[in-house]
C-alpha cells in the first residue's frame, strides 16, 4: 500500500513524458551503439583489462584496509 503513495507525486502528464523519454533514450543508445560497433571493436579491443585492473586495485586496497584494523 505504501508504494502507491509515491506514484501520486507526479501528474499523469509527467509520467507519460517520463515513459516516452525513457523509450526514446533507450532507442537512441541502441542506435548509437550499433552505429559505432566497428569502431568499438577496433579501438577498445582490450578494454576488459582496464576493468579487471580497477577491480583488483579496489580489492587490494580493501584487503589492506581491513588487515590494518
Amino acid at each position: 500500500m505504501e508504494l502507491n503513495i509515491h506514484i501520486y507525486m507526479f501528474s499523469k502528464g509527467q509520467l507519460i513524458f517520463a515513459a516516452f523519454f525513457l523509450i526514446a533514450f533507450i532507442i537512441a543508445m541502441v542506435w548509437s551503439y550499433k552505429k559505432d560497433i566497428k569502431i568499438h571493436k577496433k579501438y577498445y579491443k582490450n578494454s576488459f583489462l582496464v576493468l579487471i585492473s580497477v577491480i583488483l586495485i579496489i580489492l587490494i586496497f580493501t584487503l589492506i584496509t581491513f588487515s590494518l584494523h
